[in-house]
């Protein structure tokens, strides 16, 4: 064999055999090895993406020793950090100066893990935003012509520490039969609120309401009020809040043929609660609800409930439905006690 094919095959060998040197490895106390990159150790779960299986995840207290071919961000529970290679002898992990039992290990992120928690540690005010926007168009022409034009838009901040949501919802409805135009339906509803971790479960926040609605007489509806909430149940795929505090209401009703126009102003008592699933990586789900108590009346109450869900059909394309109600037990004179507007269609999805 030519000395240059020799020199050649020899150098293929020897790169397939210092390949598993240059990755990280892990062994199991049950004698299982892991050979991969090493991506974080996030509670008891250290996520490894293994050589052919992909991202893996083993379980921290069934490690028995763990090297790394570069170098790791480690954070052990009293604090302490460093970024430097692992090695492990014994029941002790050595990372540059740092060494520790197992136990004592708090984090290890690779550095596209450790930017992405920088990121939510310290964001600027326009980075983590998320939502979706979506339109509705509906129309008939000949007989009887009507139009219906929808657009909803929701959007959410979430930080290690707070939560910031926006909405806006906007319906308008004209019909024309035999020539006679009316608009059948004319509403506008949006807020936004805040909430902020105290710890794991409890937060409080504020919120801000607006809401218009031409054929309840309602010009302008104004909330702004506080609550304290506990996050009931708070997992991967699904969170629930529930919540209660108070709030200032001021509502202005347009006049109408024999009523002149109107205004009241009282504190309320809230309830409510929040709820959002993610069904599967395309499909999630989102309901809030919220009951309202005059303080200076309390026979007199009002209930907001919505109900959202998006479906995506391409990385920024969704299809979305929007289910939003109004309830009030002392609606404008004249005018029955309950909304309700539901819209579907196509929409965009974004994320910062």
């Amino acid at each position: 064999m030519p000395s240059c094919n020799r020199f050649v095959l020899f150098s293929a060998f020897a790169s397939l055999a210092i390949l598993p040197l240059m990755a990280d490895q892990i062994v199991m106390k049950n004698g299982d090895r892991v050979t991969g990159a090493v991506v974080k150790k996030d509670g008891n779960n250290l996520t490894v993406k293994a050589d052919q299986l992909g991202a893996v995840v083993l379980p921290w207290d069934q490690v028995a020793s763990i090297t790394t071919s570069g170098p790791i961000n480690v954070v052990l529970a009293n604090g302490q950090k460093a970024k430097a290679p692992i090695t492990t002898s014994g029941a002790m992990v050595t990372a540059g100066s740092l060494s520790a039992g197992f136990p004592d290990v708090s984090v290890l992120r690779n550095d596209a893990e450790q930017a992405a928690a920088d990121r939510l540690l310290h964001p600027g005010w326009a980075e983590l935003w998320a939502g979706n926007a979506g339109l509705g168009l509906a129309g008939t022409k000949g007989n009887a012509e009507a139009l219906t034009f929808t657009v909803g838009a929701n959007a959410a901040r979430a930080t290690r520490t707070d939560k910031t949501t926006l909405y806006f919802n906007v319906i308008k409805s004209s019909a024309s039969v035999g020539g006679v135009n009316s608009q059948t339906a004319q509403a506008v509803r949006g807020g936004w609120t805040y909430n902020h971790n105290l710890h794991d479960r409890m937060f409080v926040g504020v919120f801000n309401d607006y809401e218009y609605d031409k054929f309840q007489n309602l010009n302008l509806r104004f909330v702004v009020g506080g609550n304290l909430g506990y996050h009931v149940m708070k997992k991967k795929r699904s969170q629930l809040d529930a919540l209660g505090g108070f709030d200032y209401n001021h509502a202005s009703y347009f006049g109408v043929t024999g009523s002149p126009a109107t205004t009241t102003s009282f504190a309320e008592f809230m309830l409510g609660d929040d709820y959002s699933f993610k069904l599967n990586g395309n499909t999630s789900l989102v309901q809030s609800a919220r009951f309202f108590d005059s303080m200076s009346d309390t026979s007199a109450y009002r209930v907001n409930f919505d109900v959202g869900a998006s479906t995506k059909i391409s990385k920024w394309l969704t299809w979305n439905l929007s289910l939003s109600d109004r309830y009030n037990n002392r609606p404008a004179a004249g005018r029955k006690d309950n909304d309700f507007l539901y819209s579907t269609g196509i929409g965009i999805t974004f994320a910062r």
